[in-house]
C-alpha cells in the first residue's frame, strides 16, 4: 500500500513540476461534484450526468428515481412495488450499498439500513433545481461507499425579487401532487421555502394479490442565505419528510396455499430528514475555509397502525452528526488544491418486536486532499487521496488520479480516471447482522476501478455522443448469510462490474431531437459463486437485479406553428436479470423478464406564466418487474398545471 502512495505521488509531482501554468478562455458548464471545488466541465476526467433546473421544469415525474433511471446510462433503478415503496439506483451495476447520496451536502445513507445504504422511495422532484451524478471510484473525496459513484442532488434556492410558485397535478389511482413555494433574494440574502404533498390509492406492491397499498408523503424543504459581508458568509439548508406506505410483506407458501393479509396490516410510518448550517470565511482573494455542522435523521416504524394490539411492531432509528472543514486554495484560474478535515458519528436505535430499544454507535474521523491542475493547454489533471479511521474497523485510504484531454477545437475531449476505494461496514452488519454479534472481526471492502471514455460533438448534424469503458472489482465482500445461519463477515470473493456506456443525442432541426442512452453490463458475483460454504444453486454469476443490456430512448417532437406545444416519448428496454426469489413460491435464484416500456408527456405553454401538462405512463400497459414478484406501474393517466409567478 505504501509502495502504492508513493508511486502516485512520484508521478503526479513529476508532471507538475514539469508542467506551465495556463488559464482558461472557454466559457464552461461548472459543476462542483467531483472534487468539491466549481469546475469546468470540458476539464473533468470522471464521468458526470447533469440535470440541471430547466430540465426539471420540464419533467412531470413525480419521483427522483424515476427521472434517473431513464435519462442516462449505468444508472439501473428497480422498485419493490409502486409509488413510495422500497426503490434503488445501482451505478455501473454495483448494488445500492456502494453509491453516495447526498442532499445539499448532506450525506443521506441510513445508519440503521442494514447496509448503511439509501433508498430513493421518498424524494420528490418538484423542489429539486440540480442533479450531478458522479460514476466511478469516488472514495478519494467521499469516503465509505463510494465505489459505484456518487449522486449529488441540490434543492432549490431563492432568487432576486419575490417569487411563488404552485404545481398541481392528478392522476390515476388517486393520485394527487401539490407543491407551493415562495422564495426571493437581494445582494445579502436569500431564501427558499417550499412544500408539498403527494398521496396516492396505490397498486399492489406484489402480484400475489390486488390490494391497493396507499402511500403518503408530507415534505417541507427550506433554504436562507446571508451574506454579511465580502469574506463572510452563511448558509443553510433543511429537508424533511414524514410519509406512510402500506406494503405486503413475503405471503410463504405452505401445504394449505398462499394466504397474504389484506386488512393493511404490514405498513410503515417514516420521517427522513437533513439539515446543515455553513459558514464560509475567506480572509484572502484565492482562499476559502467553510465550516459545516450537519445531521441525517431517519426513523422507520413497521406496523405501526395496529401497535394499539400489541402486535409485533419493529422500530428502527439512525441518526448522523457531521463536523466537516474544507479549505479551497486556488493558485491560479486553472490550478488549485482542495483539502478537509471531517468527523461522523453515527447511531443506530433498534427496537425488534416491542422487546426494548438496543442502541449502537461509531464514528470516523477522515482527512483528504485533491490537486486540481491544467498541466498543458490540452490537458487537465487531478490527484487526491482520503486517509479515515473507524472507531471499530480502523484505518483505510483511498486514491484517484483523473486525466482530461479537451482538443482545440473543443469538441472532442478523452477522460480517464484511477481510483481505489472501499466501504466500512455498517452498525447493522457489525452488531445485529450475526448470531453471535460484534465480535471485532469484520473489516471494509476494498476496491479498484478504471474508465476511459471520449466526449465527441458534430455540431454541423447536431450530434453529440458520450462513450465509456469502465472496469470495477471489489474484494474482503461483507455478506451475512452463511449455511450454518445469519452471520456477517468478509468473503474471500471478488465482485466484478465491467462495460459499456453510451450518452447521445441528436437534435435535427427545432422541432425535432433525440437522445439515445444504452449500457451494457458485465458483473460477475464472487462474493456467492466463489463462496465455499454455499449451499444453493444460482441461474448465473451476475449480480442480481443487473440487465446485461439497457436501452433508453426519449424522441422530442414540436410541430410548426404550435412551438408552445410539446411531446416527448419515452421508451425503456430492459434485458433479462438474475434475481432471488422468495417466500411466495421459492427462495431459489429465479429471473426477471426483459420488458419494453413506453411513457408519453406532453405539455403546453397556456400563457406566459403557465403549463399544462398531460402524461401517460406505461402507454401499452406492460406487465412487468423489476425485482422479482414486485408490481410495476401499470398504464396511468395524470395531469396538471404548473403556475410561476
Amino acid at each position: 500500500m505504501q509502495k502504492r502512495i508513493t508511486n502516485f505521488f512520484l508521478i503526479f509531482f513529476l508532471i507538475l513540476t514539469h508542467s506551465k501554468n495556463l488559464y482558461s478562455k472557454e466559457i464552461p458548464i461548472i459543476v462542483i461534484a467531483p472534487n468539491k471545488n466549481p469546475q469546468s466541465l470540458s476539464t473533468v476526467g470522471t464521468s458526470v450526468t447533469i440535470f440541471d433546473e430547466d430540465y426539471f421544469k420540464n419533467s412531470t415525474e413525480y419521483f427522483l428515481g424515476d427521472v434517473l433511471s431513464s435519462n442516462t446510462t449505468s444508472t439501473n433503478f428497480f422498485q419493490n412495488g409502486g409509488h413510495g415503496t422500497t426503490s434503488a439506483i445501482q451505478l455501473r451495476g454495483l448494488p445500492k450499498r456502494y453509491s453516495t447520496v447526498y442532499i445539499d451536502g448532506v450525506k443521506m445513507s441510513d445508519p440503521s439500513n442494514v447496509s448503511n445504504d439509501f433508498d430513493f422511495n421518498n424524494i420528490l422532484t418538484s423542489q429539486i433545481s440540480r442533479v450531478e451524478i458522479l460514476k466511478g471510484n469516488q472514495s478519494s473525496v467521499y469516503g465509505s461507499g463510494a465505489i459505484g459513484g456518487t449522486i449529488h442532488i441540490t434543492t432549490k434556492k431563492g432568487k432576486p425579487g419575490f417569487n411563488k410558485n404552485f404545481d398541481y397535478l392528478t392522476g390515476s389511482k388517486g393520485t394527487h401532487n401539490l407543491s407551493t413555494s415562495i422564495s426571493g433574494g437581494d445582494d445579502y440574502k436569500n431564501y427558499f421555502v417550499g412544500f408539498q404533498r403527494f398521496q396516492t390509492e396505490g397498486i399492489s406492491q406484489m402480484m400475489h394479490n390486488d390490494e391497493k397499498d396507499r402511500y403518503r408523503n408530507n415534505s417541507f424543504i427550506g433554504n436562507y442565505n446571508y451574506k454579511f459581508s465580502k469574506t463572510f458568509d452563511l448558509k443553510s439548508s433543511y429537508r424533511i419528510a414524514d410519509t406512510y406506505l402500506q406494503y405486503d410483506a413475503e405471503c410463504v407458501s405452505s401445504l394449505f396455499g398462499c394466504s397474504p393479509n389484506y386488512d393493511h396490516t404490514e405498513d410503515v410510518d417514516a420521517i427522513e430528514s437533513s439539515g446543515n448550517i455553513s459558514l464560509i470565511y475567506k480572509p484572502l482573494k484565492n482562499l476559502e475555509n467553510k465550516f459545516t455542522v450537519a445531521n441525517t435523521y431517519i426513523k422507520r416504524i413497521y406496523n405501526a397502525a395496529v401497535n394499539s394490539k400489541n402486535t409485533k411492531q419493529d422500530s428502527y432509528y439512525g441518526e448522523r452528526y457531521s463536523f466537516l472543514y474544507q479549505g479551497n486554495y486556488n493558485l491560479n484560474l486553472d490550478n488549485s488544491i482542495v483539502f478537509g478535515i471531517e468527523r461522523e458519528d453515527d447511531s443506530i436505535g433498534y427496537n425488534k418486536d416491542l422487546s426494548g430499544r438496543k442502541n449502537k454507535d461509531a464514528y470516523t474521523t477522515s482527512k483528504y486532499f485533491d490537486f486540481q491542475k491544467r498541466f498543458s493547454k490540452n490537458i487537465f489533471g487531478t490527484f487526491g487521496s482520503r486517509f479515515d479511521n473507524h472507531s471499530l474497523a480502523g484505518n483505510e485510504d483511498s486514491h484517484r488520479i483523473t486525466l482530461a484531454y479537451l482538443f482545440d477545437d473543443k469538441l472532442t475531449k478523452i477522460k480517464s480516471s484511477y481510483g481505489t476505494g472501499f466501504r466500512y461496514p455498517s452498525l447493522y452488519e457489525f452488531y445485529f447482522y450475526s448470531t453471535a454479534g460484534y465480535d471485532g472481526n469484520e473489516k471494509a471492502e476494498n476496491s479498484e476501478s478504471f474508465d476511459i471514455g471520449i466526449e465527441k460533438s458534430f455540431p454541423d448534424i447536431g450530434l453529440k455522443i458520450d462513450i465509456s469503458y469502465f472496469n470495477i472489482k471489489y474484494h474482503d465482500v461483507l455478506e451475512g448469510w452463511k449455511a450454518s445461519g445469519w452471520d456477517a463477515g468478509n468473503h474471500s470473493g471478488t465482485v466484478k462490474s465491467q462495460g459499456l456506456e453510451l450518452i447521445s443525442n441528436l437534435k435535427l432541426n427545432k422541432f425535432l431531437n433525440f437522445s439515445l442512452n444504452y449500457t451494457y453490463t458485465s458483473t460477475y458475483d464472487g462474493a456467492e459463486q466463489d463462496d465455499p460454504d454455499k449451499s444453493s444453486s444460482y441461474t448465473n454469476s451476475q449480480l442480481v437485479r443487473v440487465p446485461r443490456n439497457l436501452l433508453n430512448l426519449n424522441t422530442n417532437l414540436k410541430f410548426p406553428g404550435f412551438e408552445n406545444l410539446n411531446f416527448l416519448l419515452s421508451t425503456k428496454w430492459s434485458d433479462v436479470a438474475r434475481d432471488y426469489g422468495n417466500g411466495n413460491r421459492t427462495f431459489n435464484d429465479e429471473r426477471t423478464d426483459d420488458y419494453l416500456v413506453n411513457d408519453l408527456n406532453i405539455n403546453y405553454n397556456l400563457f406566459e406564466n403557465y403549463r399544462l401538462f398531460f402524461n401517460i405512463t406505461n402507454l401499452f400497459d406492460e406487465k412487468y418487474e423489476t425485482a422479482r414478484d414486485y408490481s410495476q406501474m401499470p398504464r396511468t393517466f395524470n395531469f396538471g398545471l404548473r403556475n410561476n409567478f
